[in-house]
């Protein structure tokens, strides 16, 4: 058995995943971003003897514990080096987790880990390369090339949220402007939502605004089921946004899969089917086949299973090269 964690921008969640890929029991809590990390780390090993308990399992009874936070992490050092979503920067994940919890500890980044789980036993299982985007506070990516995940030579590739597809745009987290994260997440889904209802303030969408007093991914998309026109042009500039990154994706990486995951994946066909039409006018080219678009499997569990899996799946950068831990 394995313990697995995602650390989310406004979520953390734990589990245990058998070793046929299986959630076994589950816990999560609220990141509140902005605490010192040792509180957070303190709280996820509280959360693992809580998967454990509610297992009836021990701690000696888990080969490993795997990671996955957003920014850039190196593997090697146990360390986030830098996360501007959750403001942390040079953090010794491992080595503080494990002044709590006394075992193995690998770490990656969290869409790597989502990329991870779903070509393990999730959409993209059987394909020799996908591509997983993760829409949620920010934008995430995970490339998985010939069965092992793809960090570059330094541990720092796949920061696909951080590509501008705007110039001189929205200003991001990151310190760029008009990077795809600005246009993508459902952070940003909730920004120009707000833009969207004060600029119509006879629609639907500004009504649940009143109502509800702030907007979240399901009361937009809601509202544009009800036909609301407001509320239709924004996830129209949405599904463009998204789909220009993607078009970048597949220009550079042409993957047999690109799986879109995230908590608002859940809107299936109704989100998969506008970007893909975009992305159909917008790919470079034409002649080829287009890799298959689809949604993710796994749901918000994929982060959890692909890092619980990072011991024996995560490659590591060496002087000579890429080697299988």
């Amino acid at each position: 058995m394995r313990i697995g964690v995602d650390i989310g921008g406004t979520k953390v969640s734990c589990a245990l995943v058998g070793e046929d890929q299986t959630i076994l029991s589950k816990v999560s809590f609220d990141t509140r971003g902005g605490r010192p990390y040792t509180e957070v780390l303190r709280d996820i090993a509280d959360s693992i003897y809580s998967v454990l308990d509610l297992a009836g399992i021990q701690l000696d009874e888990v080969k490993a514990i795997g990671l996955g936070c957003p920014g850039i992490l190196d593997q090697q050092k146990g360390e986030v080096i830098y996360s501007n979503n959750i403001a942390w920067e040079h953090v010794p994940l491992v080595k503080t987790l494990q002044k709590h919890v006394p075992k193995e500890v690998y770490i990656d980044n969290d869409a790597n880990c989502a990329a991870l789980g779903e070509y393990l036993c999730g959409a993209s299982q059987g394909t020799s390369s996908s591509v997983t985007v993760t829409l949620g506070t920010g934008v995430g990516g995970g490339i998985i090339l010939g069965g092992q995940i793809h960090s570059g030579f330094n541990s720092a590739a796949n920061a696909i949220g951080h590509m501008v597809i705007v110039s001189g745009g929205v200003p991001c987290t990151c310190g760029r402007r008009g990077c795809w994260e600005s246009y993508a997440s459902i952070t940003a889904l909730i920004r120009m939502a707000e833009e969207m209802a004060a600029q119509f303030p006879d629609s639907l969408l500004a009504e649940v605004k009143r109502r509800s007093g702030q907007f979240n991914g399901k009361n937009i998309f809601d509202t544009a089921r009800l036909n609301d026109s407001a509320a239709l042009k924004l996830l129209d500039q949405y599904f463009y946004y998204v789909s220009e990154g993607i078009i970048d994706i597949i220009n550079i990486f042409q993957p047999e899969m690109i799986v879109i995951g995230g908590g608002i994946s859940s809107e299936g066909d109704y989100l998969l089917q506008p970007i893909l039409a975009y992305v159909k006018k917008g790919v470079y080219c034409k002649q080829v086949p287009l890799p298959q678009i689809t949604i993710a499997k796994l749901n918000n569990d994929a982060g959890l299973i692909g890092a619980a899996y990072l011991h024996g799946y995560q490659a590591t950068v060496v002087k000579q090269g890429i080697q299988r831990v």
